[in-house]
């Protein structure tokens, strides 16, 4: 008896060293590449604001908005040309309804809320389905499905088979319902802060009038 308790003990002590062992090699490899790793991420954001927006020459500073109704922030990046007007603004927006979960896009808006393009950041939709996505909806032979150029406020940003104006993904109604949604979610912020700034520049000032 005392011989399997031995054997039962060491086993144990050993998997413990073992696990302690890995677990030291993994944060010590995690915190060597960490600064790699963001870097990357922050590269990534960065062509993916130029490949949303027109051609602009400075991003001003970004900021955040909260949407109506949600736990997350959106992160808004607005572009300027050399007479520092404004050309664009990226939105970094994101839905938590895809089929496998969350999907962050970089979507493009004019000042006039038009999409000037879109890339998606991260998802774990299908291969080969849900994935299509980051060329469906901006194809520019299929205009019922792209979404370039159009602007949620005149077009209706829903899979036809929900009564709105835009081809899903075929047999991926549920990523491309969520993609639009995304979308709508960026467009809907941006416009609603751009109301709220116009609403309080128009205020009139204590003891004045417009």
């Amino acid at each position: 008896m005392a011989q399997r308790e031995s054997t039962f003990l060491s086993m144990t002590a050993t998997l413990f060293v073992v696990t302690f062992v890995a677990a030291a090699i993994l944060g010590f490899i995690y915190d060597l590449t960490k600064a790699d790793i963001e870097l990357s991420k922050q590269k990534a954001q960065e062509e993916a604001i130029k490949s949303v927006l027109p051609v602009f020459e400075t991003l001003g500073d970004s900021y955040k908005i909260l949407p109506e109704g949600s736990s997350d922030s959106l992160e808004f990046f607005p572009a300027y040309d050399a007479n520092k007007q404004l050309v664009g603004t990226a939105v970094k927006t994101y839905t938590k309804n895809g089929f496998s979960g969350f999907i962050s896009i970089m979507a493009g808006l004019s000042p006039e809320g038009n999409i000037t393009g879109y890339e998606v950041l991260d998802h774990k939709e299908t291969p080969g389905l849900g994935s299509k996505m980051n060329q469906w909806f901006r194809d520019e032979t299929k205009t019922s499905q792209n979404i370039i150029g159009k602007n949620p406020a005149t077009s209706k940003f829903q899979v036809s088979k929900d009564g709105g104006d835009i081809d899903a993904i075929t047999a991926s109604t549920i990523s491309s319902r969520a993609f639009l949604e995304a979308i709508v979610r960026a467009h809907q912020t941006y416009q609603h802060a751009a109301e709220n700034a116009e609403a309080n520049t128009n205020q009139p000032k204590e003891g004045g009038q417009l």
